[in-house]
């Protein structure tokens, strides 16, 4: 399993992505922040409420120079009929992976084996492919795709202002710090 600060593998899958199956390499988005929102199954009933928020909030994580990317055990072609059938999935513009073989869950740590699908999770990583952020938790509730929008802007800041850390609940414009010993018992 993948951990804090370790170099994410490069992967092959295919994906549905517009209007096409296409085959993705991590490789290929070296450079960008990557988020990848792992979740148990297509046609199913909290994923899409899920997925939904995340293609409305899509263009924001694109200014951010981030692609997202959903991925789920079902395969490219069951993906491309739940994009054609549900008015929530419709919606999506990022790249939906593909992972029947659970290649992907299994190197996340999200593979649930009695069940054969995903546990809910989502993960930010940085330009140079390091892993910075992980949240995991039980499939029976939803993750907000705003909290995960606003993790990526901090890991964003924190990446661009080295020696800079960002304070709970932080926002885009709001102080950050400069660990100092002077700080230390002062907070």
């Amino acid at each position: 399993m993948l951990r804090i600060n370790d170099r994410v593998p490069d992967f092959e899958a295919d994906a549905f992505v517009g209007s096409e199956i296409k085959k993705l390499k991590f490789s290929d988005y070296r450079g960008k922040w990557m988020v990848l929102i792992f979740y148990p199954a297509d046609f199913t009933f909290v994923c899409p409420t899920e997925l939904e928020e995340m293609a409305d909030l899509y263009p924001k994580f694109k200014d951010l120079d981030a692609e997202v990317f959903s991925v789920s055990r079902d395969t490219a072609f069951v993906h491309k009929a739940w994009h054609d059938n549900s008015p929530a999935i419709k919606k999506i513009r990022y790249p939906m992976l593909a992972d029947p073989t659970g290649k992907l869950c299994k190197e996340f740590g999200t593979y649930i084996e009695e069940e054969g699908v995903s546990l809910r999770a989502s993960f930010i990583i940085d330009p140079e492919g390091l892993l910075k952020a992980i949240e995991m938790h039980d499939n029976s509730f939803g993750r907000s795709a705003k909290e995960l929008l606003r993790k990526l802007e901090a890991a964003k800041f924190v990446h661009d202002h080295k020696g800079r850390v960002c304070p709970a609940s932080w926002q885009p414009g709001e102080d950050t710090m400069e660990p100092t010993l002077d700080m230390v018992g002062k907070i």
